[in-house]
């Protein structure tokens, strides 16, 4: 391993805290005894490419300061490749970090987890969703909470978990059920109707919302949330207890653990990790083992690799 690592930073992340996050990082990695550069860019695409090109000129580790919208660039760039994942959270939902038990909002903290990391060979492996040439690590939404992600969007005015409960109360007033045709690991395709089907690698979306909080980063299988036709009173009464995962015991909600699935439905756009992903129809397959992030030593075992079943719908 390279002494030389690369700091990847979002300096707008958190409403500033990426540009603040930086130096505490970067102290602590240098104090560890590593050559930090840093890395940014000019936008997403232009900072994708240095991010690449300095994995391909074989930096130690990348790591990543920022939100979850950085935390998805970067995947990008380090997906499929022998180069660690570090991970500063210092955004706004911090949804990856958080179902890797990362610190959050302490960038000192969490650059010295990275140096131990990489002094002590501390990383875990886990999988991510691949749609097309695009990767996930946390969520991908379709549905009713891909509609609140893009009114969340466009709220200018708040930010934080508060901004989807507006969102969430604003997008109410015109819900429906949405016609969906899915196919689990290849199986029969099947047409249903569904208030949100959400794919989950992690197990949290907009900023702590456990949607798919059985999910394990490393069991080679996606936990596939569905949220069937519901009232507007069954929403209003489900979605609450999506903070604490407990949405998972209600009638209208069924989960199935699978390596793929399909998707389609008409005038449906899905985001994966938070950012716009493009409209369904679309496949996404669970990768195992397709970054290595620099965790820790990971502390007991979730479910069997390759574990648990596709269902019925």
């Amino acid at each position: 391993m390279t002494s030389e690592i690369t700091l990847f930073v979002n300096p707008t992340a958190g409403r500033g805290r990426g540009a603040h996050a930086a130096q505490p990082a970067a102290s602590a990695l240098r104090d560890a005894g590593f050559s930090v550069r840093t890395v940014l860019g000019e936008d997403a695409d232009d900072a994708l490419r240095r991010a690449r090109e300095a994995v391909a000129a074989g930096t130690g580790a990348l790591i990543a300061v920022g939100g979850d919208g950085l935390m998805s660039l970067a995947l990008q760039a380090v997906a499929g490749t022998a180069t660690p994942l570090g991970v500063v959270a210092v955004g706004t939902g911090n949804d990856f970090a958080r179902a890797l038990g990362l610190p959050i909002r302490d960038p000192a903290a969490a650059g010295r987890l990275a140096a131990r990391a990489l002094k002590d060979g501390g990383h875990r492996d886990i999988d991510l969703g691949r749609v097309g040439e695009r990767w996930f690590g946390s969520v991908l939404a379709s549905g009713f909470d891909s509609r609140v992600n893009d009114r969340g969007n466009r709220m200018r005015f708040v930010g934080g978990r508060f901004k989807y409960d507006l969102a969430i109360l604003a997008e109410l007033a015109a819900f429906r059920p949405i016609p969906y045709r899915i196919r689990l690991d290849g199986g029969e395709a099947v047409e249903i109707e569904a208030t949100l089907i959400a794919v989950g690698n992690g197990t949290t979306y907009g900023g702590g919302m456990r949607i798919c909080a059985d999910a394990e980063m490393d069991d080679g299988l996606f936990d596939v949330t569905v949220v069937g036709e519901c009232t507007r009173t069954t929403l209003l009464k489900v979605f609450p207890r999506v903070y604490r995962g407990t949405h998972l015991s209600h009638p209208a909600v069924t989960v199935h653990r699978v390596s793929s699935i399909e998707l389609a439905a008409a005038g449906v756009t899905a985001y994966a990790d938070g950012e716009p992903l493009g409209a369904l129809p679309l496949t996404a397959s669970c990768v195992p083992g397709a970054v290595r992030v620099l965790a820790g030593h990971r502390e007991g075992a979730g479910r069997t690799p390759g574990e648990g079943t596709a269902t019925g719908i």
